[in-house]
Parts: C-alpha cells; structure tokens; sequence
C-alpha cells in the first residue's frame, strides 16, 4: 500500500502514544481518519487538533477489550467513510510484577486490552477488507516483549508474544486465502508514551488490589524506562509507514535489541536453559 491520500486509517489507542502520532502521519498523508480510545478528553483532543487542520476525522469511544464496542466502530467506519484501507490495532496496556502475583483480573485487563483487541480488530475489519477488494494494511503493535522474556513483567510478555504468534498467522492465513491484504507486525522497545500510567483506564470492575512489591518494582523499571528512551513517537510512526509502503512485516525499531532477541533463538535451536535477557545490560536487570 503506497498510495494513502484519501484512504481511511482506523486507529485504536489513538489518545496518545504511539496512536496519536499514527493519526498525525496518517494526516499529512491525506487520509481520513477514524480514531478510537478509551479515554474520552485525550481522543477528543485529537479529534479536535487535526480537525481543525483539516483533517476528516470521526472519533469513537472504544474498549478494545470488548468485541461489541469494536464492531460498532467497524460498522461505522465502513458506513460514514464508505471503506477501510489502513487498520492499526494500537491499544495496550502496561503491567507486570511475578507471574504467581498477578491475579485474575491482572490477567483480565492486559489480555483483554492487548490480546483480545487485537482478535476483535482483525475479526470485525478484515472481513470487509477483504471484500472491498483493493490494496489494504493492517499494523499490529506488539513490543519486543513479544520477542525476549525478560523477567517480572509475565503478564505483559504473554500479551505481546500471543500477539507475535497471531500477526505471523494472520500474514499466512492473508496468502493462504490469496487475499490482497498487507500486514505489519510493530515491535518497539522503550517509547516515550503514557503506557507506563495506563492504569488511569482500567475498569474499575478488573481493578485488583494492593500492588505486591514486585509490581511496584515492575511499574517503576517501566516508568523509568518509557522516559528514558531516545526515540520519539512520532518516529516510530514514520518508520511504521516506511514499513507499510514497502510491505515489509517487521518493524523493529529498536536494532540494539537484536543481540537479545538472537540469544533467545540460539538458546531454543541449541536446547540449551534461557540466558538472562540483561546479560548484556546486567545494571538494567530489576533486583527483588
């Protein structure tokens, strides 16, 4: 998909991050706009920034965690704008802490979010993708936590790899099906965004109770490091539709990752124990 102007783009977790800046590019583009999140004023405020410059945009209250909320943003995409062509399934969440210390509804909320968002956004938009016929693309934002299992952040890791394993099928399935279908698999390490606070969002219905200390510990690593990093949102955005117009699957935007991610690998052909994914960083490794 080379050609965007005057295409329409879905994006979910369009408030902020990594989303907002997704809307952004996708405006410079050309392209209409429909926008989805579950913080009302944050969506409001995109919505209403590049309306203002022009853009045409819709703006929708969306939990991606319920598939009811995101067949009625599908209905009214297709409906109001007449098609989809560029999907980012974009909306996560943050959490950690020791895997036997995340309770039910921990579970609940990042697999809903990060899991089951995406599973609703490819089950409620790829249909109609594939029968409007035509070029499309669908970005789905994992992290590289879906790629490296780096200690006290279980719940997070099992969203991201679970979302690896469903975009890679996907890209099968698409060819399977001879369908005409791109798709992008985003992999991003440290972003300067608001995952870190993504708490402010949880329903109150899955809140758990008191942090265990290490869930404090995880949430401040992830602070830290979501403010300490180098590259911005809206580069990663532009690097996401680099990516998109030369159909190219992966987008890691992070290369200094690599070495890990290759660790990971050897240590699975060679049958050998998991090495520590901060060996090469050992001073980043959290300490209980």
């Amino acid at each position: 998909m080379q050609d965007f102007a005057g295409k329409v783009a879905v994006i979910t977790g369009a408030g902020s991050g990594l989303g907002r800046e997704f809307a952004r590019r996708a405006h410079l583009l050309g392209m209409k706009l429909v926008l989805a999140d579950i913080e009302t004023p944050a969506l409001n405020a995109v919505v209403a920034e590049l309306g203002s410059d022009g853009a045409i945009v819709i703006g929708e209250r969306v939990d991606v965690a319920r598939g009811e909320d995101v067949q009625r943003l599908a209905d009214r995409a297709f409906a109001e704008l007449g098609g989809v062509h560029l999907l980012f399934n974009n909306a996560g969440v943050g959490s950690g802490g020791l895997v036997w210390e995340n309770s039910d509804r921990d579970w609940q909320w990042v697999l809903g979010v990060n899991l089951w968002g995406v599973i609703h956004g490819l089950r409620h938009f790829v249909p109609r993708m594939i029968a409007q016929g035509g070029p499309g693309h669908i970005v789905n934002t994992a992290s590289v936590a879906g790629l490296v299992c780096a200690p006290n952040m279980g719940v997070y890791n099992v969203s991201k790899h679970a979302v690896v394993a469903l975009t890679e099928t996907l890209q099968h399935d698409l060819r399977m099906a001879s369908a005409t279908l791109g798709v992008s698999l985003l992999c991003p390490a440290y972003v300067p965004t608001g995952i870190a606070q993504s708490h402010r969002n949880r329903p109150a219905q899955l809140q758990s109770g008191e942090s265990t200390a290490s869930q404090r510990l995880a949430h401040a690593a992830i602070s830290k490091a979501v403010e300490g990093g180098k590259l911005s949102a809206a580069e990663v955005a532009r690097l996401t539709f680099e990516a998109i117009a030369s159909d190219r699957f992966y987008v890691l935007t992070h290369p200094q990752i690599l070495p890990t991610v290759q660790l990971r690998f050897d240590d699975i052909v060679q049958q050998r124990n998991p090495s520590d994914p901060f060996s090469a960083r050992p001073q980043h490794k959290p300490q209980l």
